[in-house]
């Protein structure tokens, strides 16, 4: 095996330079007033899309006064803590310690990512590297399902979770996140751009289905697995899984600050401060993956994969 895993490092090393090689004699053909426009441009699209974020984050530190005040300011005048103590102060009070809610929180997206992205791949591999009876039908009814707005799903799902009695488990929230499409959809999509003479090689050469699906295909579609992870860790994240948890003790933290801060319909008035900072709190992680994995994430969406 170890001169099959030679051979197969020559054809990655070369598909890799290819690669680099195609990506270095990309060169724009504007000029510079057509640099200046789209620079422009996209600062004003940036501008648009920055702005809830800007105006969250100032919402976290203003006092109760400056929240309310009307017309909203987008930065905050007086900073304060107050809010993010009041949200600690509160949380430790609670029958349930923050901590568990956190725990709990991580736990079930940890658990549906690593779920999603391995079951996803295995599907995107087997579907793009190998022609079976079925295999177009099924690619399709993957792409039909993007299509649905996840609220539509929710009462079938429900029924169905609840005659295989799993209506407040764990596995409620962490099995459905392994069937996520848009995961396969991206990695299949980018599968596609792998050659078919890379795969075949290696199958002459004696490598196992397993061999070329973990060492060959999935370290060059890591852009796309990255996505996948950060569109995976954002739905599991901020979802209060409200129809599904009802324990106390496995309640995630968005539903846990979503019952401080009382229903949207009927709101308390007096806990915004600490409404906006748990919102602060929860925007902390998805942020900070995606500025991580945003180059990966441009990469896949640009779908800049190999071709032959």
């Amino acid at each position: 095996m170890d001169a099959l895993t030679q051979k197969n490092q020559l054809a990655l090393a070369k598909v890799r330079k290819r690669k680099g090689a195609s990506r270095a004699i990309r060169k724009p053909n504007r000029s510079l007033g057509g640099d200046i426009f789209i620079w422009i441009v996209l600062a004003v699209f940036g501008a648009f899309f920055a702005f809830p974020l800007v105006f969250n984050i100032n919402n976290a530190f203003k006092p109760l006064d400056e929240i309310f005040i009307f017309p909203p300011n987008l930065f905050v005048i007086n900073p304060t803590l107050n809010n993010l103590q009041d949200l600690f102060i509160i949380m430790s009070r609670s029958w349930v310690t923050f901590t568990r809610y956190i725990f709990n929180t991580v736990f079930y997206t940890a658990s549906g990512t690593i779920g999603h992205l391995f079951f996803a791949s295995l599907g995107a591999f087997a579907v793009s590297k190998y022609e079976f009876p079925g295999s177009k039908f099924f690619f399709g009814l993957i792409i039909t399902t993007l299509m649905f707005n996840p609220f539509v799903l929710q009462i079938p799902s429900f029924l169905i979770l609840a005659q295989l009695n799993w209506i407040d488990r764990p596995l409620a929230v962490i099995i459905p996140a392994f069937g996520m499409p848009l995961g396969f959809f991206l990695l299949k999509q980018f599968m596609d751009t792998i050659p078919v003479s890379l795969v075949e090689a290696a199958k002459i050469d004696g490598a196992s289905e397993w061999y070329i699906y973990a060492r060959i295909v999935m370290p060059l579609v890591k852009p796309a697995l990255l996505t996948a992870m950060v569109f995976s860790i954002q739905a599991l994240w901020n979802n209060p899984q409200h129809l599904l948890i009802h324990t106390e003790q496995l309640k995630t933290l968005p539903l846990a600050i979503q019952q401080i801060i009382g229903s949207p319909h009927a709101p308390n008035i007096a806990r915004q401060g600490v409404n906006a900072a748990g919102i602060l709190v929860m925007m902390i992680v998805p942020i900070i993956i995606f500025v991580f994995a945003q180059s990966n994430i441009l990469r896949t969406m640009a779908s800049s994969g190999i071709k032959e």
